[in-house]
């Protein structure tokens, strides 16, 4: 048994799934997110835009053909985070000031104006991680705190 001092007060509430990079795997991230802060009974609007966003670059600018990318929604205290792992470690995003009559550029400037804080951790070679927090009330110690883990890959063979 842990020392008390080591112990959590509340288990941690965690959602974990990988996703094929294309557009289809985005919209299921954002879709999923939807879904599990419903769950848990948290604010899901700034969450599930912030997904829609680090997803759609995933699959836009992280993809590796048979990699998929994966989503992590974890909430410890009253924060969310929300982690966007691909395996494309050598095109670390950087926030840029679009174009006004461009067509895209502004995933990032939305990730920074509804995040609380946002960042890019590189992971085990040749992985990277986009990552946000966004507080959040605290979660119902009486509620679900896991949601599934698991992967879904649109279009490839398993085996």
């Amino acid at each position: 048994m842990a020392a008390p001092e080591n112990q959590l007060g509340s288990p941690i509430s965690n959602f974990s799934v990988r996703l094929s990079p294309t557009p289809r795997g985005a919209r299921l991230a954002r879709l999923l997110t939807e879904q599990q802060l419903r769950t848990w009974g948290l604010p899901w609007e700034k969450a599930t835009q912030i997904v829609a966003e680090l997803a759609a670059n995933a699959a836009t600018h992280g993809r590796v053909p048979g990699r998929d990318f994966q989503l992590l929604l974890y909430v410890v205290g009253e924060t969310l985070r929300i982690e966007v792992t691909d395996t494309r470690g050598d095109r670390l995003p950087r926030l840029t000031c679009p174009a006004e009559d461009g067509e895209s550029g502004r995933g990032l400037v939305l990730v920074a104006a509804l995040a609380d804080r946002w960042g890019v951790a590189e992971g085990r070679h040749p992985r990277k991680t986009v990552w946000a927090e966004v507080t959040v009330p605290a979660p119902d110690p009486g509620g679900p705190c896991s949601g599934a883990t698991g992967g879904l890959s649109q279009g490839r063979k398993q085996g």
